[in-house]
């Protein structure tokens, strides 16, 4: 069984805890990892390989330095660039300012979330898990405008239409396995489909694919 890597990037001693108490308690057999400023996250995530990492939106460059919302986009959009399969939970009370790396951000591979500091640790540990599978759900500023690109479209009806399965989509439109699952999370942000218990996600990503004229 693998047991994930979870980096926790934080400067709050309160949240620290709080997040690495409720990861522990979620994660018993887990690694988890801290760093506390940017550089110091940006060595541990290039040396240690995390699963996930969970990324304050507001960071310092280094010890001592103010905390700053462009330190923390900076951060990511490193993040993303050294490891475009990392998944990422952004924790952060107003995650406006991500609309600047919305172009990097639908293009990650990896599982990206969102996660409000102002919820509950439960919620908290649903966008960890969410990330973990490589999902993508971020905030409604992020998905405004978002259009549909013309692969995620030609998957829809290799999907829907001809019903292929994701290995003879990848086969038919020349990508990787893994590209093609990438596709279909990008896909269910930009429609507001996420997995919900006792539903199938690939009929409910068909049927708002359907009602928003995306398919005949």
């Amino acid at each position: 069984m693998h047991y994930p890597r979870i980096l926790i990037i934080d400067d709050h001693p309160l949240v620290l805890d709080a997040t690495l108490g409720a990861l522990r308690r979620a994660y018993p057999d887990a690694d988890v990892i801290v760093a506390q400023v940017s550089q110091e996250a940006l060595e541990k995530a290039q040396s240690l390989k995390p699963d996930v990492a969970i990324v304050d939106l507001s960071m310092p460059r280094s010890i001592g330095e103010k905390p700053q919302a462009e330190t923390g986009l900076q951060l990511l959009k490193d993040l993303m660039q050294g490891n475009n399969c990392l998944n990422i939970v952004v924790q952060s009370a107003d995650p406006r300012p991500l609309i600047r790396l919305k172009s990097l951000i639908n293009d990650h591979e990896g599982g990206f979330t969102i996660a409000d500091k102002q919820l509950s640790s439960e919620a908290m540990l649903r966008q960890v898990e969410l990330a973990l599978q490589g999902l993508s759900v971020t905030s409604r500023e992020m998905r405004i405008g978002l259009e549909m690109k013309a692969d995620w479209l030609t998957l829809l009806q290799f999907a829907f239409v001809e019903g292929l399965t994701d290995s003879a989509i990848s086969e038919r439109m020349n990508v990787a396995e893994r590209t093609v699952r990438h596709y279909w999370t990008k896909i269910q942000d930009a429609l507001e489909v996420y997995p919900e218990k006792g539903k199938n996600i690939r009929i409910q990503t068909e049927m708002r694919a359907r009602e928003m004229g995306l398919l005949d």
